[in-house]
């Protein structure tokens, strides 16, 4: 199980959370890659780290610029 240190808003300080699916390709969002969800061990408030951008995203955002 992967863990990581950060402050927790549901605990009020610095916690230690874990990785929803810390498997490699055990992540339904992210098949192959890092899961990006996290929970507090204390109390389970969540915690998304570095949500990957979707091409369709960047593609809708390039067409209304110009």
């Amino acid at each position: 199980m992967a863990y990581l240190s950060k402050y927790c808003t549901g605990c009020s300080e610095e916690r230690l959370f874990e990785q929803f699916h810390a498997e490699p390709v055990g992540c339904p969002d992210v098949p192959d890659g890092d899961c990006q969800e996290w929970a507090c061990t204390m109390c389970g408030d969540a915690l998304i780290i570095g949500l990957p951008l979707r091409a369709q995203a960047s593609r809708a955002s390039t067409s209304q610029a110009a």
